[in-house]
Order: structure tokens, then sequence, then C-alpha cells
């Protein structure tokens, strides 16, 4: 054998060694799921990606590591290693000012009919750069999961491989006439409302849905919740009452705690991890004293007002309860403010939007409660708007003045990281070169990197750059799945409440028969789309009643009647009509049935020396609205009167408080339902569960109360008391053995 060949022998024998060497030392393996590989590896966190996007492993010390931007060489972002903190920071460095500037966005609402992306969608994530993507309808858990694969697969591809951070707003809202079946799964958990959750007063129930909802969300592909909705609801009239916990500081502050807890919170780290969500809590702050209950998603309600000097009360569930969280988190990771203007509060006298409130943002929020994370201001609040009466257009609220890019930089200059509801990188891209001209470059440069980090940091700390990818079947296994059915229709049960129950008119006997009147469905304008449908329909699936119940075609054939029926519908509080024929425009916003005249409103708007000069008389004294849904009412009358003395259940399904004299004196027993199962409501019927909700607010006796409490204020109207003796008030509900007085109430009650 010549020299030359023993060498080429020798060579080939020592590379064999270490092939064989390196791959002993190998402490990963991959599989192919779904569009992409599956990496699992000992003592380090199992990776996903797409070998079509260019991304290749790199093994170091045996590990697997993702080669994101495509360098041969492992970056500090790329270590897993290492914390999110370092990585965030050396990321953000890296970063293009365009690639910055699409970490800032977040997108429209995008539906999810198929697994493939949009022409829009695709544009969206390419050319803008837009990491921060919002859902709303999805056609399937399974092809959520495949969209999910085919999002992070295209943005694999793109810049440094920064994975797309999905997000929704409260998803779990039930189907009222959906059959529940304990042994059945769903398309998600369906759970009570926000006021139903809180008429529970258990914060420890709502940490058990925040840890179902935040495993949903994951196999969903959701990293981001929009929530809590945590503004205490003082003011009665607002359209956005529903999506709170009430008008009680501690009771809010409590359930924001909880669910921020549970949502953020992975059990096995104890904090941060693949099983936690991004809560972002909202809207800081002082959101639920909307001025005469008109909401600032319109033009004619953009400011919230403090007649009793309360605003103060309003930080409490952010500061001692989403700021304060038990788990390892420590903090909501990100805040959206308030579309208001929180009026005559900044001591600088400006008068403002939240998102562009230097005062609210950087020296309440950033420097008061020392908040780090990312602040995301609420849909749209850049854009200009042409309506008084148009939700979908933008709300610059005090700044209508400024051009789109000079929005985007007041809004930066306020603290503000990110700009909900916008996906064009345009105006972000002016608004730094409006920094540089102003504090130059370097200073500009640094203060972009400073929201480039904050939001680079949600996406680190919940593992998205290791595997940001889903296994369907695994989705389809967990979301909707029989235990988390069953814990939802747990819940609402216990959120159910029982307002009256005269002489124990309930529980009634099961297969008694039940005469259930059909209910007048009047054409109401909807906020988004076109007006419903007019119809008159029994209000409740009598499939599902039959279960329970018999049904009575006659009055006379039943033992009881059940009316179920709507709140009082009410106006947004502005009328385009009247303000073309010369009025300001501005009406009441009524919660009771009847036509309300406003005799006892405010001569004068609260602080009526604001600077916008076409709404510093927004009075509405001696104005009259109609209550689209008044049939109702008239319903439940007529139904007592020809059942005489059989008794009338009452189920009233509420958002909000309502003038309850209109109907109570025919109602023998009422039922409240906060977005529950018709299903929940007839096993209390029938006494298979025991109501034992208590009420999150106040019930008025009278709209005169209503016009007369201040805005900022809770526990401040007259409550309503009915024939039985009982005072609707904050805590009332019964149960069978009568009035509910439990540790519950000890501990709200004031």
């Amino acid at each position: 054998m010549n020299k030359t060949k023993l060498i080429m022998m020798i060579s080939t024998s020592i590379a064999l060694m270490g092939m064989i060497s390196c791959q002993a030392e190998r402490k990963w393996t991959e599989k192919k799921v779904d569009n992409f590989m599956a990496v699992s590896q000992e003592d380090g966190p199992t990776l996903g990606y797409v070998p079509e996007s260019g991304v290749k492993l790199l093994t170091i010390d045996g590990f697997a590591f993702k080669d994101l931007n495509r360098n041969d060489s492992l970056d500090t972002y790329e270590d897993w290693r290492l914390s999110a903190q370092e990585r965030s920071a050396d990321l953000a460095s890296k970063l293009s000012l365009e690639e910055i500037a699409g970490l800032m966005l977040y997108s429209s609402h995008q539906a999810i009919p198929a697994k493939e992306l949009t022409e829009e969608q695709k544009k969206f994530l390419k050319d803008d750069h837009l990491r921060a993507v919002l859902i709303t309808q999805v056609a399937s858990p399974a092809i959520a999961a495949q969209w999910n694969n085919q999002l992070q697969a295209f943005v694999e591809a793109l810049d440094h491989g920064i994975p797309a951070n999905t997000s929704s707003d409260p998803r779990h809202e039930t189907h009222a006439d959906a059959e529940f079946n304990a042994g059945a799964g769903g398309q998600i958990s369906q759970w009570p409302s926000s006021l139903g959750m809180a008429a529970t007063f258990d914060p420890v129930l709502m940490k058990q849905f925040g840890e179902i909802a935040s495993e949903e969300y994951r196999a969903l592909g959701i990293t981001t919740a929009l929530s809590p909705q945590v503004d205490i609801a003082t003011e009665p009239r607002w359209w956005r009452f529903s999506g709170t916990f009430g008008e009680d500081p501690q009771l809010a502050t409590d359930m924001a705690r909880a669910y921020c807890d549970a949502f953020q919170t992975t059990p096995e780290t104890k904090g941060w991890g693949r099983k936690s969500v991004n809560a972002m809590v909202k809207h800081w702050y002082g959101y639920g004293a909307q001025e005469a209950g008109r909401d600032s998603h319109f033009s004619h309600g953009k400011f919230a007002v403090y007649p009793g000097n309360n605003l103060a009360m309003h930080k409490r569930p952010f500061s001692e309860g989403a700021f304060k969280l038990e788990g390892g988190t420590k903090m909501a990771s990100a805040v959206m403010p308030i579309y208001s203007i929180v009026l005559n509060q900044d001591p600088s006298g400006e008068n403002v939007g939240g998102g562009y409130s230097k005062w609210l943002i950087q020296q309440q929020l950033r420097e008061g409660e020392h908040f780090e994370g990312v602040v995301c201001t609420d849909w749209g609040i850049t854009g200009d708007c042409q309506s008084v009466y148009d939700p979908s257009c933008g709300k610059p609220w005090g700044v209508e003045d400024l051009t789109i890019a000079e929005r985007h930089y007041r809004v930066l200059q306020a603290g503000v990281d990110q700009f909900g509801g916008n996906n064009e990188i345009g105006p972000i891209l002016e608004a730094y070169k409006m920094w540089a001209k102003d504090f130059g470059e370097k200073a500009a440069r640094k203060r972009f990197e400073q929201s480039a980090k904050r939001l680079l940091l949600n996406i680190f700390r919940v593992g998205l750059f290791e595997n940001p990818y889903l296994d369907p079947k695994t989705t389809e296994a967990i979301v909707g799945k029989p235990a988390f059915m069953v814990a939802g229709y747990a819940a609402q049960l216990r959120s159910i409440i029982m307002l009256k129950n005269h002489e124990g008119t309930l529980p009634q006997q099961e297969h008694c028969r039940v005469y259930i009147p059909k209910r007048h469905y009047p054409s109401i304008p909807r906020i988004w789309g076109n007006p419903s449908e007019e119809k008159t329909d029994y209000p409740i699936n009598l499939d599902i009643v039959k279960k329970y119940f018999d049904i009575a075609e006659t009055p006379e054939e039943a033992v009881f009647a059940l009316c179920v029926i709507g709140e009082p519908s009410f106006s947004l509080g502005y009328s385009l009509e009247e303000a073309s024929h010369g009025g300001n425009g501005y009406l009441p916003v009524s919660l009771q049935y009847e036509d309300y005249t406003a005799t006892d409103a405010r001569e004068t708007s609260i602080g009526g020396g604001d600077p916008l000069e076409s709404f510093t008389n927004r009075t509405y004294k001696g104005k009259t609205v109609k209550t689209l849904n008044r049939d109702d009412m008239l319903m439940v009358h007529e139904t007592k009167k020809i059942m005489g003395d059989k008794p009338v259940v009452v189920i009233v399904e509420v958002s909000k408080p309502l003038v309850f004299s209109e109907i109570e004196p025919s109602a023998d027993a009422i039922l409240l339902s906060f977005g529950v199962q018709y299903q929940a409501l007839l096993e209390i019927l029938c006494g298979q569960a025991e109501p034992s909700a208590l009420l999150p607010f106040q019930m008025p006796a009278n709209m005169k109360t209503v016009e007369t409490q201040q805005e900022d204020v809770p526990g401040d109207m007259e409550c309503y008391q009915d024939a039985d003796g009982n005072t609707y008030d904050f805590t009332f509900g019964l149960n069978w053995n009568g009035i509910i007085n439990d540790e519950r109430v000890r501990k709200y009650k004031h």
C-alpha cells in the first residue's frame, strides 16, 4: 500500500470516527409534523422549523439551535440557554428600522376561514414586517392550527425569522341554544361573560377559567390575550359595562389578579414558559366613567368624567391586581390605554385621548407604576373620523388637527410601543424621521429599540422563537375537550342570579307543564353591520325545554309560565337626525322599557370648559328616547294577566343594570343570565342546581337616580326594592333558603 492511499484511509477513518462521535453526542431527534420538523431533545426545549424557510439546525454541545438568520453561526438571540432579556436586547440591536417599525404594528381583525394565508396577510407580514396578528373567527380548531403553521413558516423565511405573535379578544362566550352533554366536546369551552364570572364572586373560579382558556389559546396558536377588561364600571349606562367585573374596585382587583396569573404562569416553571399567554390588561385607566354612558368608540362619547373626584380608585385593579401577581410573572405583560379623554385630570391642562397622553402613559404608568411592559393603543386611534356615529372610524380624540403621521409621533412621545389595528408601516417611519429631526438620529434609534426590546420580550418569554408550530391533532384533542366543557358549564350554573322567588315559586317540578309565550324581536340597528331581522318566535329552544318540562299549548294547561326577555335595548346617546334639525344630537341613554324623558338630567355637561368647542354643550335635558324592545315588558304583564294565580317566571338576559320596577310586580320569580346556555337556566328552574350568584353591581330604583349618580363613583344609586321587601343592591342574591349571606358577602359588601 502506497503512502498516499494510507493517508487517505487514515483520514477517512478519522472522519468516520468523528461523525460517529458527533452522532453519539447529539442529544436531539426530529420528525415531520404537519408542514414542519419537530425537534425533541434531552434537557432542552422542543424546536420547530420548516426547512423550506432556509433555517437550519446548529448542533452545539449536542443540543440543537435554530439558525434563524441563516448565517451559519449561533447569535445571542438564537441561544435558548440565555435569558429572554439578553436575547431581546441582542435582536433589537440587529434589526433594521423597518423591522422595528413592523413590530410596532398590530393587525386589524383577521378571520381564519381556511388554512392558507390571504394575499393581504402576506403583504403586511412581508412588506410591512408586521408580526402581531389579531384573529377573530376560526373555521375549526384544526384549521386554526394549520393556518398558524402556514403563518409561522411564512415569517420564518423573512428577515431575522421573528415568529408571529397572534392574539384574540375574549372568545369563550356561550351559544345559548347549544345543548350541553358532559361527555361531549366542542369548538371551544363555553363560559359566562365577565360579569357572570364576577357574579360568582370567586377569584379561584376565575383562575380555573384562565388556566383552561390559556391552554386552549396556546393550542390555537394564540400567545396574547387582549384581556382582561378590568375597568371599574361605575357608570350604569355604559355600552361596555358587560366586559367588566362590575362596579366594585376590590372584586375587580381580585378577579384581575387571578386572570392574569392564570394566563401568564406556566405551572412547571411557576413563571413564563411554553404554556404562558401574555395578558394585555385594559383600559388604563378610568374608562368606566364615560360621560352619561356614551362610549368613546364614538366621537360623541369621547370623554370620561370624574364629578366625584374619584379617578384614583379606577387605578386599583391595575396597581393592586394586574401589577401585583402572585405567580412568577409578577405583572401583566401588556397594557392597553383608554380611548377616552380623561377630562380635566392632567395637571398640565392637556385633554387628549389616553393613547396620546404623556401624563397618563409616561408619568402615571411607566414612572408611577414602574411598568416596563408593552403598551399598545386601542384599535384605530390614529385614523381620521368623518362620522359622529361610526365605531369603525379612527378615534384621534383631542388631536384631530394633526396628520396621521403626526399622531403616530405623538403616541410614541407618550411612551406607547404599539399601534392597535394599524397594518401599514409608512406612518411609523414618518414618525421616526420627526423624532430624528427633533432629537437626532441616535436618540430616535434608541427610542425605537426600547420598544423593540419590550415587544420581542413578550415573544421570547412564551417560547415562540423555539417552536411556534402546532400539531393539529393535539389542537383538536385540547380545544373544547369534554373536561373543559364541563368546567365551563359548571361556571355558567354558578353565575346565574335569582333576584326574586316569591313564596318559593322555584324550583318547579320536573316535567310539569310550562307555557312559553312567543317573543317579538324588533328590528334593532346593529353597531356593526345591518339591522337585525324583525320576527316573532319562541325565545328558547323548545327541544331543550322538553328535556326538563312538558310544553303547554295554552296558559290554562300550564303549571307555570316562562318569559325569556332581554334588557331594555338602549340608544347610544346620539341622533344624527336630531342634529340635522338643529339640535346638538345628544340623547339620554335609558335603562327602562317605557319611553324615557330626561327631566332630571344635568343642565350642563361636566367639565363644560373643554377645548373642543363643538362639544362644550352635551346636555340632553328634556329629550325623549324610545326603547325598541318595549314588547318584552308588555309580554311579562300580559302573561301574568292570562296566568291568573299561577306563577310567572322571568329570565332576563343582562349586560348592565336596568330599572326593574316595570317588570318585577308581574314576576313571581326572576333569574338573571349573563350569557349562559338556556340549559343551565332550565336546570335551575327544576332544581337540578341551586342558584348561588350575587349582584356585582346595583340595580337602580328609577332613572332619576341614574341621572343624579356620579359617573366615577360606585354604589351611589338608590336601589330597587321589590314586592317581597328585598333590595337589589351590590352582593344581593337568593338561593332556595332565601337571601345569601355567606363569606363572599361578608368579604365584599360595603
